[in-house]
């Protein structure tokens, strides 16, 4: 495991460049990846053995998508006089760093590069780790309930989730990745006692944590892994989790797109089930490197293919549709417009539509978002461990792959794919999908009972 997570590490991550001064990222399209000095006929090489395993129970094969990109190619791009921070080896790119933006024309001349896009400019200074008393724990100030999930009990009820936790099903033995911007004060956070951490990865500064600054993946993950009775249990209190970010919250570039991809390609090669996402793009801080609506086809952005493939390679992918409903955009954000992902919108307690929830259609007519969860006044946990209601489709999100994860746990001869279709045939409106609630609410139980009726028929 360590060899093919050093690799990753060796290849993808910030270094030297990280200089004061103002720095620019160009995204390097290659013609091809070279030859790594690695084979698809020796896939642990580079994949842990929990991805290699996903890969032959979904029956996907490991692909010349997987291999690396080689360490020729990165030396050459150096040479240049940029600095390779970040690739994706399914879609060959690879993000070079520089403070000489004429770094751009000399990679264009590159006989292996393709095209070169601009995605990044702005200061590299590093922002110096947060110093905290990391000994102090921090427990909920909010009274107990009766109720076993406390005050998260509303939005599991709606899915239908408490029977299947019943049945025995609440994540144990699923691996599930958490893309996000920050999980702040996840390590002291008593609901996160009983947390089953398969590790964290930072894409943007390696060797930073991922519990400092930005709150905004502890409130997600505490819908999902919070497991306080009386106080709060998440939809997937016993899987175990990879936490990672991704997201850069000082600025708004392509970039952004390019560190996602890099997550979920970690991800995939320590070997997740199910990768949760409440992150989505569509303006940039530089308005002409901005995304139209006809954009969303899901093949156009970066970020969708690598969604895509994700689907492609044995991944259950949840992505949050977006908080643009009362918004100038409107639509759905870049990725919940991939195919063979399952895109999360929200609802109210009333079951509407809230009004912040993006909607669709794709620009190519296909359903999203494709079911919806509790959206809004969803209960999350804050960086300093209380009870708090917050409003989002990344909320609904996990909340929605919680169960999914306890779902596939419970049907474990079905594909990501078939889990997919399970949950929008098992929705509240099914056979009238709009661009408003995709398929509905799901029904988890309901979708429990059915998809074990087909394991019994194939029997």
């Amino acid at each position: 495991m360590k060899k093919y997570i050093g690799l990753f590490v060796l290849l993808c991550c910030f270094s030297s460049w990280l200089t004061a001064g103002e720095s620019y990222c160009f995204r390097v399209y290659l013609k091809d990846k070279g030859d790594s000095g690695f084979s698809v006929d020796e896939p642990e090489a580079f994949l842990s053995k929990e991805s290699i395993q996903r890969r032959k129970k979904s029956g996907t094969p490991v692909t010349v998508s997987d291999l690396p990109i080689a360490r020729a190619y990165l030396d050459t791009l150096a040479a240049t006089g940029g600095e390779p921070i970040v690739q994706s080896k399914w879609l060959s790119t690879v993000v070079v760093a520089s403070k000489d933006s004429t770094v751009a024309d000399r990679l264009k001349g590159l006989a292996m590069v393709d095209s070169v896009k601009w995605v990044w400019k702005g200061s590299s200074d590093v922002v110096p780790a947060q110093e905290d008393d990391q000994e102090i724990r921090l427990v909920p100030s909010d009274t107990p309930l009766k109720e076993k999930y406390g005050y998260a009990e509303k939005q599991i009820k709606m899915l239908n989730g408490v029977k299947l936790h019943e049945a025995g099903f609440r994540g144990e033995g699923m691996r599930v990745a958490v893309i996000d911007a920050g999980f702040q004060n996840v390590d002291r956070i008593c609901v996160f006692d009983s947390l089953q951490l398969i590790g964290t990865h930072n894409v943007i500064y390696p060797e930073r944590s991922v519990y400092e600054a930005d709150d905004h993946g502890t409130k997600v993950l505490s819908c999902m892994a919070a497991n306080m009775p009386g106080i709060m249990v998440g939809t997937a209190p016993k899987a175990s989790y990879l936490l990672i970010k991704s997201e850069d919250s000082d600025s708004e570039y392509p970039i952004e797109e390019d560190y996602w991809a890099a997550a979920v390609e970690y991800a995939d090669s320590v070997g997740v089930d199910v990768i949760s996402s409440s992150l989505g793009y569509f303006a940039f801080d530089a308005d002409e490197l901005s995304y139209d609506q006809a954009a969303l086809d899901g093949k156009s952005s970066l970020i969708s293919q690598a969604a895509h493939l994700a689907g492609q390679k044995g991944i259950l992918m949840f992505c949050s549709a977006g908080n643009e409903g009362n918004g100038s955009w409107g639509k759905i954000t870049f990725p919940s417009d991939a195919s063979d992902i399952l895109t999360v919108g929200s609802v109210t307690e009333e079951k509407k539509k809230s009004v912040f929830s993006s909607v669709g259609f794709t620009a190519d007519y296909r359903v999203k978002p494709d079911v919806v969860a509790l959206g809004s006044g969803s209960c999350v946990i804050d960086p300093q461990g209380n009870i708090r209601y917050a409003s989002g489709t990344s909320f609904a999100t996990p909340i929605l792959a919680g169960m999914g994860v306890c779902l596939w746990q419970a049907l474990p001869g079905l594909s990501n794919k078939e889990i997919i279709a399970l949950l929008q045939e098992v929705s509240s409106q099914a056979k009238r999908p709009d661009a408003e609630l995709g398929y509905g609410i799901p029904n988890i139980y309901k979708a429990y009972k059915k998809g074990a009726q087909y394991a019994r028929a194939e029997h």
